[in-house]
């Protein structure tokens, strides 16, 4: 909500201080384009924020290293139609158009990103994805006049048709909160878990956030109301994940999730950011399981969360010493990135990462004991890091470079 405005904001000034010159030589050492691989799959993509507003998709076959100039090897977007809230499976690109209602499904083709087929969704917010079967897309959101209806629809992405669409049984914000957000999504068997939390106006240009993590408890696909279990350790359950990861379920099916209280999200720095835990086979909340992140080393809030495996997880943090406020909270590098141990509940170590800028992105890709992490550094320049989960060790990959301004995600196209 405030970040988004901050990001449009940032997306303005980035267009005063376009780089419009780039030395030949700068170009000579870049990758050059591979038109001849234009129709095959590759394995990751990437979507790039230029200097000069520009939007770009990227797709390569290797993170580990070179250099790429998204003017030269992306495909230029249209920055109206298409935004970073997208989902990635399978090559495909799944984008939500509020202003025309439309849900439409891309692939990248000669270096042009089209759509290659659409379906109708009419006042619908997207909040969140979950993936119910291979081809079975269940997405959660709000109307888009108030934020205050959940809603769900079920699409078959293969053939882009309905399957199911409806409001959620989830009680609508009343007395002093005005709007609502759904922050994660797990299903086990036939019971569908929604996080979710209230928020109040405080003016037309800020708002707070209940005190309050909600999780409601659906059966589906009747996705009738069964309980809703409550708890205040923390707020703002998890987030967009069309935006950022937030949770995950472990190789025993415990299902882990970060609150984020954090002024970027929800605006209650009172509170402090915090991982929830729901263990296998249960329906509720560990009430004994909590990570307070604020309290740690970390000391500070977060926002974003991926798994490593064996227990361990990254954590992309703020620094509040470093920024003063949203006016500069997106621009200005100081996120930094800690590895944390599930199964002891505690934060290990800082990842010897630069700081990175940039409030909400998804940024990390774990493949074979190594996760790719996305750094757009002011001092260091825009790489994908390489972390060896076994050793700790961390060396620079790829880089991102020529109009570059911020790697907005990295995604796995072909898991």
């Amino acid at each position: 909500m405030q970040e988004q405005k901050i990001y449009q904001s940032a997306k303005k000034a980035i267009l005063l201080l376009a780089s419009l010159i780039i030395s030949f030589c700068y170009y000579s050492c870049s990758q050059k384009p591979d038109n001849s691989n234009a129709l095959v799959n590759k394995k990751y993509s990437m979507y790039i924020l230029g200097k000069d507003g520009k939007e770009y998709i990227i797709e390569t076959n290797s993170l580990d290293s070179g250099k790429i100039l998204p003017e030269k090897q992306g495909a230029i977007l249209d920055a109206k139609a298409m935004d970073r809230d997208i989902i990635v499976k399978n090559g495909s690109y799944y984008h939500l158009n509020r202003k025309k209602a439309t849900l439409s499904k891309y692939n990248l083709q000669n270096d042009s990103l089209n759509a290659i087929a659409s379906i109708p969704l009419k006042d619908f917010s997207i909040e969140n994805y979950f993936w119910v079967g291979t081809d079975s897309l269940l997405l959660t959101g709000l109307d888009i006049n108030g934020f205050k209806q959940a809603k769900y629809v079920v699409i078959e992405t293969k053939k882009m048709k309905l399957i199911s669409s409806g409001n959620l049984a989830i009680p609508q914000p009343s007395g002093k909160f005005t709007s609502m957000s759904i922050g994660f999504v797990e299903l086990r068997k036939n019971h569908l878990f929604l996080g979710y939390t209230y928020h109040q106006q405080l003016s037309s240009s800020n708002y707070t956030t209940s005190d309050t993590t909600y999780i409601a408890e659906l059966r589906y696909p009747q996705m009738n109301l069964l309980k809703v279990d409550k708890d205040t350790r923390s707020t703002y359950p998890g987030g967009i994940n069309t935006v950022q990861s937030y949770s995950f379920n472990d190789e025993h099916n415990n299902y882990y999730f970060m609150s984020c209280p954090g002024i970027a999200l929800g605006n209650r720095p009172d509170l402090p950011t915090g991982i929830f835990r729901i263990k296998a086979g249960e329906e509720s909340l560990d009430k004994d399981y909590f990570i307070n992140i604020s309290s740690s080393l970390i000391n500070n809030h977060a926002y974003g969360m991926w798994y490593l495996g064996n227990n361990k997880a990254i954590i992309r943090s703020e620094r509040k010493d470093l920024f003063k406020g949203l006016s500069d909270h997106y621009s200005t590098a100081h996120f930094e990135f800690y590895l944390v141990d599930l199964a002891a509940a505690k934060v290990l170590k800082k990842l010897n990462l630069p700081l990175d800028k940039g409030t909400r992105r998804e940024c990390v890709i774990v493949k074979d004991n190594v996760a790719y992490i996305a750094v757009n550094s002011s001092t260091q320049g825009n790489f994908i890091w390489i972390y060896n989960i076994q050793t700790g060790s961390l060396k620079k990959g790829l880089e991102l470079a020529g109009n570059t301004d911020f790697i907005m995600r990295i995604d796995n196209l072909n898991p």
